[in-house]
């Protein structure tokens, strides 16, 4: 530690010093029985985020800058940013499978060392011994959700930006590739006297570059009986006439009658809305939204009349709160089993049982997000079951350990 930080740790009016000052304060108010369980689970927290960090950074990020130093000519410092950038995504990750391997490995030294049975002889029942690992569970929750709501989102960002500049690519500036926007309403026919709700335009554009679409494609169907092209090279929104834009394009018009109208034209503007430009600028990865970001993104796709993005972003939505809900869930399992009597598990062994039950754990959540976005299951059902389920598997399990 620098001499800088020695003295703001010990200077009265600095933060630092107000905030260890808090924390002891508060740590000084658990019973004692708590803050040594807390001791005994803090070790092997420790070592479980980093071997599971390390694990998952090595198989998701490092190898493949590795490739781009060596074949695309990356430089090793732009290529540590972006590592550094991609971290957090790798933390989150890690946090619930941490949980669980350091509530198992504690809970089963302690129980292989006879000190659990030692609080059971002086009237400590199993659920209050669990109680400091749940505790520290909800904290990890907690901390999970604040790093994957907060700091991952900006974090994926300027990893994505950083490592694109640094291969020298121009493509920062790009949103979104394949929009895909629909506008529903009541379709007239031309004296207006008949109309029915329906499909009134398709919108389509190959990708978003630069506040422009290119290569777009609308098909109109707001007359009744009159079916309308609209494709062009490229397209704008104009804030003056509140219109889109198109440029080098051509208009091909099917009457009712059969009859095929075809028009070249320059620049046409075209009533639409900024639907296409909004749902362009999403990200599409929900990873890379925060929930508020989500659930606009939501409305968006409804609005639209994009059913199936809709329902995919309900379950994403869903799943934020789902996955740091995670690390309660692996504690609870983890304490239960670890607080069996005559438990003896090693940090080789309890890797290996933590792998296993985050791979069961994880297969089930994928099982059943794919039901909820398919419309089998509704969102909140399909991002909750896995945890609910789960939840009662950690309970029976803690009954077991209390026999």
């Amino acid at each position: 530690m620098s001499n800088w930080s020695l003295k703001r740790l010990n200077d009265p009016h600095s933060f630092l010093w107000r905030y260890r000052r808090w924390v002891v304060s508060n740590w000084r108010k658990l019973p004692l029985l708590d803050r040594w369980l807390l001791g005994e689970m803090l070790s092997p927290l420790l070592f479980a985020v980093s071997a599971f960090t390390v694990v998952s950074l090595s198989v998701g990020v490092m190898f493949e800058l590795v490739r781009k130093i060596v074949e695309s000519g990356l430089p090793v410092g732009i290529a540590s940013k972006v590592l550094l950038f991609q971290l957090p995504s790798f933390l989150v990750i890690s946090f619930p499978m941490a949980t669980l391997m350091a509530t198992l490995l504690a809970y089963s030294r302690m129980s292989a060392n006879s000190e659990l049975k030692a609080l059971r002889s002086i009237g400590v029942t199993t659920p209050r011994m669990v109680a400091s690992a749940l505790l520290l569970s909800l904290f990890m929750t907690v901390l999970t959700f604040v790093f994957n709501d907060f700091i991952v989102p900006p974090a994926n960002m300027y990893a994505d930006l950083t490592l694109q500049r640094g291969l020298g690519k121009a493509i920062s500036t790009e949103k979104g590739k394949d929009i895909i926007y629909s506008r529903f309403g009541r379709i007239s026919s031309s004296d207006k006297e008949v109309t029915r709700k329906g499909l009134l335009q398709l919108f389509y554009a190959r990708r978003f570059y630069k506040d422009a679409m290119k290569d777009v494609t609308v098909l109109d169907f707001s007359r009744l009986g009159y079916k309308q092209m609209l494709v062009a090279d490229k397209a704008k929104w104009n804030d003056k006439e509140s219109k889109w834009e198109f440029l080098q394009g051509q208009i091909v018009t099917l009457s009712p009658n059969g009859s095929i109208t075809t028009a070249e034209f320059n620049r046409y503007l075209y009533p639409l809305g900024t639907g296409p430009i909004r749902i362009g600028r999403l990200p599409k990865d929900a990873n890379n939204m925060t929930v508020l970001e989500a659930i606009n993104a939501e409305k968006l796709y409804r609005e639209s009349g994009n059913r199936k993005e809709s329902r995919r972003m309900m379950v994403r939505i869903q799943e934020k709160f789902t996955l740091p809900m995670a690390c309660l869930v692996f504690g609870l399992i983890g304490c239960s089993l670890g607080a069996k009597p005559n438990s003896r598990t090693s940090r080789s062994q309890g890797f290996g049982i933590s792998v296993v039950l985050i791979l069961v754990y994880y297969v089930l959540s994928f099982g059943f997000s794919s039901l909820g976005v398919k419309g089998t299951l509704s969102p909140w059902l399909a991002a909750w079951s896995p945890v609910f389920i789960s939840m009662l598997g950690g309970g029976f399990l803690l009954r077991q350990a209390s026999q």
